[in-house]
């Protein structure tokens, strides 16, 4: 019997043969769009505990400051109510995501994104993004809740569709920051337990049961500037002005702690 031979040169590797080029990397907005879409229906399952805690929390909290504070005394209601309403997307954008991301870091669950070739803001964005749309049910919730409690008007309620997304955007970039840059996961998640806590003394007491040293801390912190926006809109003749000027604070510390994420998501997958 007579056994084929091949040629050499067809099983040779060709030296001089030029590599297949890569494929391009996806685009910003499409990519976006895509990782926001997977992220979506990864939470879609815990969608119901989610809102339902958050809204919960805050609903309490209503409810517990609705025996301190009367309903005569307009300023504070105002700051309850928007504090608690803010609140909603403190637990979830700054508390959950904090825990999320350190998740994927301790875990090695990075390296599924650090494989694709997105640009690594579209997988800090989406994630951001699919975390603070089970916001807005509950926050419209508790601030309608709370308007009626405390008897102010409901008339403004649609600017919490301002609202939630910037000082969403600007939670969540912190974060974010906070559980990529976190050495472990439990110290990411104190972080974000933290974060929600002071979120929730700053924004839902009275400013004007809170010493100045305090006050300078509560300028600090971002969703501050989306509580100061809401409750200036349950004046009789709210100042447009100040509210805008709030919500472009919001915008702006969201566009730095949303690039500050971007670069701790580039350091924790280059590690």
């Amino acid at each position: 019997m007579t056994l084929l031979s091949v040629p050499p040169q067809a099983t040779a590797p060709a030296t001089g043969a030029t590599p297949a080029p890569l494929a391009p990397a996806a685009r910003l907005l499409p990519a976006l769009a895509a990782v926001y879409r997977a992220q979506l229906a990864r939470a879609r399952v815990a969608r119901i505990p989610l809102l339902f805690v958050a809204t919960f929390q805050s609903v309490g909290i209503l409810v517990m400051m609705r025996g301190v504070v009367d309903a005569g005394q307009t300023s504070a209601a105002r700051s309850v109510v928007a504090g608690s309403s803010v609140l909603v997307v403190a637990f979830v954008a700054l508390n959950l995501l904090a825990q999320y991301f350190g998740k994927l870091r301790a875990t090695g669950g990075l390296d599924h994104y650090a494989t694709l070739p997105v640009p690594a803001a579209s997988v800090v964005l989406g994630a951001a993004a699919a975390y603070a749309s089970f916001t807005l049910p509950g926050t419209v919730a508790t601030a309608a809740l709370g308007a009626v409690m405390f008897g102010l008007p409901l008339g403004q309620l649609w600017v919490l569709l301002a609202v939630v997304p910037l000082a969403g955007a600007a939670l969540s970039g912190l974060g974010a920051a906070c559980g990529l840059l976190a050495p472990r996961q439990e110290i990411a998640t104190m972080l974000g337990q933290l974060g929600m806590s002071a979120a929730l003394l700053l924004g839902v007491l009275p400013v004007d049961h809170l010493p100045q040293p305090v006050l300078w801390l509560r300028d600090l912190l971002p969703s501050t500037y989306g509580v100061e926006a809401f409750a200036r809109t349950f004046d009789p003749d709210p100042d447009w002005a100040l509210v805008v000027g709030d919500l472009a604070v919001c915008a702006g510390v969201g566009v730095v702690s949303l690039a500050i994420a971007t670069w701790a998501y580039r350091r924790a997958v280059s590690r």
